[in-house]
């Protein structure tokens, strides 16, 4: 007999590189209990992980665990370092496999994604029907893209989607900045993402002048993309999340980059009003990647 997951308690947690998002409840509900975790070294984050599930005991059994982890990360479960992270600057990370990670405390069920792909998971869920692919783009520690279709699917293959090391154009108003990458240099996230923006500008995207350099650029660089994604897989609707992205500024001068961009080439992207519903902001109340691992966890018990 099918379990009644409406009143199954999950676990989830959003895996980022600069903090972990933890927290007991479901897809349907949302979240009865949740704590943030810095990101340090796998050993003392894992800690307060398992920390934070055994006093959310209390609530009850769990069904399960989804995950939405930073990458790059092996997503394949017939893969046998399922659950691996991959070659990442990220100090102590490399080599280190986040399921048993949390098998070390935990016997529960498990099922692993992107935190992006996740995240696209729920705000797919919230986009309506005529929403049928959503693309969801995180801009913070680094820059990632998930997707999520109407028909259940998640793109991936051998390995999951990179692309926030796409090359782009570079912008002149960034001038000889080498980039932040140590893979690549000045491809998209070592020219956009959060350290890059440190690096390049001395300054946090929260203590940026408005008529500073950075807001024309970093709009550049995520139109750009945008172009890329709308040429390529074409989704319905792009949301922009990460903590760089909390600068709503940057919305209507990437929706305007991007009009420029296309230069009227792709129809269903070529005016402002139809912008204004392709890119937007997330529209969950909770972490995106949070609610998306409730999801994926729920729809691994369901087939």
């Amino acid at each position: 007999m099918e379990r009644n997951q409406d009143m199954t308690l999950f676990g989830a947690i959003e895996a980022g590189g600069t903090k972990f998002v933890c927290a007991v409840g479901s897809a349907g509900r949302g979240s009865l209990r949740t704590a943030t975790i810095p990101t340090r070294d796998p050993q003392a984050t894992f800690a307060d992980v398992a920390a934070f599930f055994a006093e959310a005991a209390d609530l009850g059994p769990l069904g399960g665990i989804g995950v939405g982890s930073f990458g790059p990360v092996r997503i394949d479960p017939e893969a046998s370092d399922y659950g691996r992270i991959l070659r990442t600057p990220k100090p102590g990370w490399e080599g280190f496999n986040i399921l048993e990670g949390i098998r070390a405390f935990s016997g529960v069920p498990l099922a692993l994604d992107t935190d992006v792909n996740t995240a696209a998971l729920a705000e797919l869920a919230l986009a309506g029907p005529a929403v049928r692919q959503l693309a969801y783009v995180t801009v913070g520690t680094g820059i990632g893209v998930g997707f999520a279709r109407a028909d259940g699917g998640l793109t991936g293959g051998f390995a999951h989607p990179e692309m926030g090391h796409i090359l782009v154009r570079r912008h002149p108003l960034h001038g000889d900045f080498a980039g932040n990458c140590p893979f690549h240099g000045d491809c998209l996230e070592g020219l956009a993402a959060g350290p890059a923006l440190i690096r390049a500008w001395g300054l946090t995207p929260s203590h940026i002048p408005e008529e500073h350099p950075f807001w024309e650029t970093e709009a550049d660089y995520l139109a750009q993309l945008c172009m890329t994604l709308f040429l390529t897989c074409v989704p319905d609707r792009i949301v922009f999340g990460g903590g760089v992205m909390k600068q709503e500024r940057l919305f209507p001068m990437i929706r305007a980059r991007t009009l420029e961009l296309l230069a009227g080439y792709l129809q269903g992207a070529d005016e402002a009003a139809a912008m204004e519903a392709r890119i937007t902001a997330p529209l969950s109340s909770e972490p995106p990647g949070l609610i998306g691992a409730y999801q994926l966890i729920e729809r691994r018990l369901r087939t």
